[in-house]
């Protein structure tokens, strides 16, 4: 198969290539992305002359690109991670989120169908349109509540980027009931990993502690996410490829809530510096409170579940930050 990976220079689409060409190298990949200022080509220098690799610097809402690129007729799946994703910038400045999120989205999707139309007339195998969309589209929960997002949760989105995100989600669906487009989305939980650009919660709080800097602390510390291992999440999407059904929308999760103030703790543990390090902000405006995702049904019906807990997964976080000080401090600048 030949895969359009939009965003793949990013912390998950970069994760994503390198685990697609180990566990599929018959594959090919086209890595689409504008490299701004979180896009860095560093992730990829392990599959930099790859034979099945071929990296495109362009801009997903760049029509004549993207036509260019799917015009060939060797892409069997564009797997869309390209996004804009960081809340407080979206707070601060929310057009680029709207233009990235919503109108490069539609770029790909009106692509995409011109050529799946062209493929239905050459009895050729449409195009699989795979998004890559998030839990924060949902809202947010309550602290003593045991409920938890799933698939048939109603929308409800609090920060201009979720709200961005919400509506790319309608608009892949809209594609698949108007124009038959084949799609599948997953909405998956917080990622972490390497690769993880340093403006995020714990990839920030390690380098902060390994540079002995102190950690910002939002509010009172108390907001809970559900927490997933990077690698995990590339084992849905890929058995979502494989083995999901067109139209149909998979939640991802780690089923592993944890509170903010809990997971600096932990890390300062780790890192054996005080609590002392913790350093409270005034909180982010429109904080959602709790996320956390009910992922049965990829579990079901894909037979997939997280592989690494997250004792595990941060060990090796730690260890990727510690052992790869130039990658971060570079981009710290």
């Amino acid at each position: 198969m030949k895969l359009l990976v939009t965003g793949g220079a990013g912390f998950i689409g970069s994760n994503f290539i390198l685990y697609w060409l180990k566990n599929h190298p018959k594959d090919g990949i086209i890595n689409l992305d504008l490299l701004t200022y979180a896009g860095n080509l560093e992730n990829l220098k392990s599959v930099e002359g790859h034979k099945n690799y071929q990296f495109v610097r362009g801009d997903i809402a760049d029509g004549e690109l993207v036509e260019m690129i799917l015009g060939q007729g060797k892409v069997d799946i564009i797997v869309h991670f390209a996004a804009e994703s960081h809340v407080d910038n979206s707070i601060k400045e929310s057009g680029v989120f709207v233009r990235t999120n919503v109108l490069g989205t539609h770029v790909l999707l009106e692509k995409a169908r011109h050529i799946a139309a062209r493929a239905t007339v050459a009895k050729k195998k449409n195009i699989h349109f795979h998004h890559i969309s998030t839990d924060e589209v949902f809202g947010s929960l309550e602290l003593e509540s045991s409920k938890k997002f799933n698939e048939e949760t109603p929308y409800g989105p609090h920060s201009p980027y979720s709200a961005s995100k919400a509506a790319s989600d309608h608009l892949v669906r809209a594609y698949f009931h108007t124009h038959g487009l084949p799609v599948t989305i997953t909405n998956c939980s917080n990622n972490y990993g390497p690769y993880q650009f340093p403006e995020k919660f714990i990839p920030l709080f390690i380098t902060n502690l390994l540079e002995n800097k102190k950690v910002p602390l939002y509010g009172d510390g108390l907001n809970v996410r559900d927490w997933l291992y990077v690698e995990d999440h590339c084992r849905a999407i890929d058995a979502v490829i494989r083995k999901g059904k067109a139209g149909e929308t998979y939640c991802v999760g780690g089923n592993s809530e944890k509170s903010n103030i809990e997971i600096a703790k932990l890390l300062i543990k780790k890192l054996n510096r005080s609590e002392k390090y913790i350093q409270p902000v005034a909180d982010r405006l429109g904080h959602d409170r709790r996320y956390a995702i009910d992922a049965g049904k990829i579990e079901r019906e894909l037979g997939w579940k997280p592989a690494v807990s997250f004792d595990e997964g941060i060990d090796r976080t730690i260890e990727w930050y510690k052992k790869n000080k130039e990658w971060w401090k570079k981009l710290k600048k």
